[in-house]
């Protein structure tokens, strides 16, 4: 008897949704046969499902047993599939009506004993179900958390295939108290801005970069401060809107490389990749593509520490990502899409010693060493960071003072006060910070006086911008503008735009000639 089931599969950030299909045939000599492009944790699943049947207590007749998956030419991967391969099953056997398996998606992985494990995906799977009409989703109770964030469509957990098959067939759903895991990951306890001394340049530009969502560099020696001021970007950023929410939670659920996400996360993710990571492994790919750390930061902060040591290859991978905010990764079987809105925060030193510059060691790399060093970032990397932010050494004077700087909470009321001023002026269908604007919304939102005008052509022609430079230079003058409120961009948010270009034609460091004695 043929029998059928529905379930679905996550495909990058999104699902395949998959038919079941199983059709008994009596024979003595019986056999089982899974067809429609499974993996092979899919053609292992007949083994935990005929032993989590014989836990169940069903005895079926000798038959040949073929299950189809469709669409047949879609590769089908992982185990979220045994649940309703089991209940398709069952239908066929006669043991369960085919009727209730009508407008339903089942997903779960499981065990021998026949309880259900969690699986990967679950909350792109539910966004899907919702998206196409399906009226419930039964799934493992340790994923019921993560499902039931999605509104607007009925989510079961259970913690075994007998759960489902009482529920099914009487009505019986599992208890609220079976689906015992908390909502939501655990909250850690951010740094305060607070704690970094002096720095007026570098907290300023940390607080800009917030408020417009624009990629940012520190260049300092070792010791300034650097990593202390990125990894307090998190902490004056505002929380993740609801739709962000479900987007980051997205990449979570589907990725193998992080803790299943326990419910909606909240706050914007902080990735912080060591420089040997592999270009798979920051962009996404793989075999069996996964997201990377780039979109493992999406709608959150990516920090990049020790810029130069990064492979160069790997660096150059950031520039299509930096710019179209997704991720494209083709392979033979199929082309899968990641979302990467990040914001990048990197440190570096000036150069191999680390003290080129600095007032109180001198250098001792040659210039062939410090050129060599430089070349490590391409011109167009550092065009797409819109502030590049050098950090001197903190006097010992003001390290010794017992004071604090003004506080994380403090700053975060301004950045979001910025954002609200951006998003009212851009509208729910514009771009989500001045760091994303385009063309358009430039010509429109940050055209700056006539004033402003001039000067930006002068440090044009001084610093030879490209045309990506100027646009960005405007993007980071119309955050300074809402920072202080003001409605037009005039020459003194230009200015200080400018003054965040730091890099660019290596004017912000000090010329090989003025190196000392060459050791």
């Amino acid at each position: 008897m043929l029998a059928k089931a529905y379930s679905a599969t996550p495909r990058g950030v999104d699902a395949l949704f998959v038919t079941v299909e199983v059709d008994r045939i009596r024979a003595q000599q019986p056999s089982v046969t899974v067809v429609g492009l499974p993996d092979p944790a899919v053609r292992e699943a007949k083994e935990r499902i005929f032993s989590a049947i014989r836990h169940l207590g069903r005895r079926s007749e000798a038959a040949n047993t073929v299950f189809n998956l469709a669409p047949a030419d879609e590769r089908k991967e992982g185990a979220a599939l045994d649940l309703p391969m089991a209940l398709a099953f069952l239908a066929s056997a006669g043991h369960l009506p085919k009727e209730r398996l009508e407008d339903r998606l089942l997903v779960g992985e499981l065990s021998l004993e026949g309880m259900l494990q969690p699986v990967r995906g679950v909350l792109p799977i539910v966004l899907a179900a919702r998206r196409h009409g399906v009226g419930e989703v039964v799934l493992p109770a340790a994923n019921h958390a993560e499902g039931s964030v999605v509104g607007g469509i009925r989510v079961v957990g259970a913690n075994s295939l007998g759960d489902v098959v009482r529920y099914l067939r009487d009505g019986k759903e599992p208890v609220a108290d079976a689906i015992g895991e908390s909502v939501g990951p655990a909250v850690e306890q951010m740094a305060d801005l607070a704690d970094v001394v002096g720095q007026e340049q570098a907290r300023r530009a940390l607080e800009v970069a917030a408020a417009g969502g624009h990629h940012l560099l520190f260049m300092g020696p070792p010791g300034c401060g650097k990593s202390m001021l990125a990894r307090r970007l998190p902490g004056i950023l505002p929380p993740l809107e609801p739709e962000e929410a479900l987007q980051v939670t997205s990449v979570y659920s589907v990725s193998t490389r992080v803790p299943r996400p326990r419910g909606l996360l909240s706050r914007r993710p902080f990735r912080a990749p060591h420089h040997t990571i592999s270009s798979a492994a920051l962009i996404g790919g793989g075999t069996n593509p996964q997201p990377g750390e780039v979109s493992l930061a999406h709608h959150g902060v990516l920090f990049l520490d020790e810029l130069t040591e990064f492979r160069r290859d790997v660096l150059e991978g950031l520039r299509q990502p930096l710019e179209d905010r997704t991720v494209t990764v083709a392979r033979a079987r199929s082309t899968l899409t990641f979302p990467s809105a990040f914001q990048m925060v990197a440190a570096a030193n000036p150069c191999p010693c680390g003290y080129l510059g600095d007032d109180k060691r001198e250098c001792v790399c040659t210039p062939p060493a410090v050129e060599r060093y430089r070349s490590r970032l391409s011109g167009p990397l550092l065009d797409r960071l819109d502030l590049q932010v050098t950090v001197p050494s903190v006097p010992w004077r003001e390290l010794a003072q017992d004071r604090r700087g003004e506080t994380s909470e403090a700053v975060g009321a301004r950045v979001a006060e910025a954002r609200r001023w951006a998003r009212g002026r851009f509208g729910a269908d514009g771009p989500l910070s001045n760091g994303d604007m385009g063309s358009e919304a430039i010509r429109e939102w940050a055209s700056p006086d006539d004033e402003g005008r001039r000067l930006l052509e002068h440090a044009s022609r001084a610093l030879g911008l490209s045309a990506r430079a100027w646009h960005r230079i405007l993007r980071v003058a119309r955050t300074i503008a809402d920072l202080a409120g003001d409605d037009g961009v005039a020459a003194p948010h230009v200015a200080e735009a400018i003054a965040y270009r730091a890099l660019d034609r290596r004017s912000g460091l000090p010329p090989i000639g003025t190196l000392g004695a060459v050791k």
